[in-house]
């Protein structure tokens, strides 16, 4: 699969309360003693899991996540808080197959002389509603992230940690390029898709990175 037009956005949260939303067993991961949120808005296409049969889901669609990190038998990966996607059979399959928190939502994005436009906001029946609005940009070159650094611990990240249905910790490996990370400028018209999670951003500037394309190869989540 692809990710395209691709934002990072972290905000620097107490550790305990993000830990405290955690599963028994996963332990967060911080650094220089911060828990760091992220929200990050792309495009998703040519969505398909290694050695699983075909979502069905060919089109090209918005996605939005909110996700901290976190680490099991000491290997750093993803947690998420919530997955927002305009592809209706992409949630339905991610939801019964892997357990994972999707949720659907009507989205924009278009890019336009260098800046692109997003928007989100939650439909799913029953779920809390969360809305985001953003442009974006990069404004740097492209570059790898240095090892050790903020920027690597808040992006080389090649597994995700979920529940399966059972309420038992799986992971799901991620392979793919290292990122080709850009500075990056935002403006956000609005965002609560933390507060829809039980978080409240910090009233700062978020720490940006942009990500133009990049192909991914995931697998499924076991335990």
């Amino acid at each position: 699969m692809t990710w395209s037009e691709l934002l990072f956005a972290h905000w620097p949260l107490d550790p305990a309360l993000v830990a405290a939303k955690l599963p028994p067993g996963l332990q967060l991961d911080t650094f220089d003693g911060r828990a760091w949120l992220g929200v990050v808005p792309f495009l998703m296409s040519g969505v398909r899991l290694a050695g699983v049969p075909s979502l069905g889901v060919g089109e090209r669609f918005p996605e939005l996540n909110l996700r901290t990190y976190a680490t099991l038998d000491g290997k750093p990966g993803v947690w998420f808080f919530s997955l927002d996607a305009a592809s209706p059979l992409a949630v339905a399959g991610a939801r019964a197959w892997f357990n994972l928190p999707y949720f659907t939502a009507r989205m924009s994005c278009g890019e336009r002389d260098g800046w692109v436009s997003y928007s989100s906001s939650r439909t799913h029946a029953g779920a809390p509603s969360a809305d985001v609005s953003v442009r974006y940009r990069a404004t740097s070159a492209a570059r790898r992230a240095k090892p050790g650094s903020l920027e690597s611990f808040l992006t080389d990240r090649y597994c995700l940690y979920a529940l399966d249905h059972g309420g038992n910790l799986t992971r799901g490996e991620i392979d793919h390029e290292p990122w080709p990370l850009q500075d990056a400028e935002a403006q956000f018209d609005r965002c609560t898709l933390a507060h829809a999670s039980g978080f409240t951003l910090p009233d700062r500037a978020p720490i940006l990175h942009f990500v133009k394309s990049i192909d991914v190869v995931a697998w499924e989540p076991r335990a």
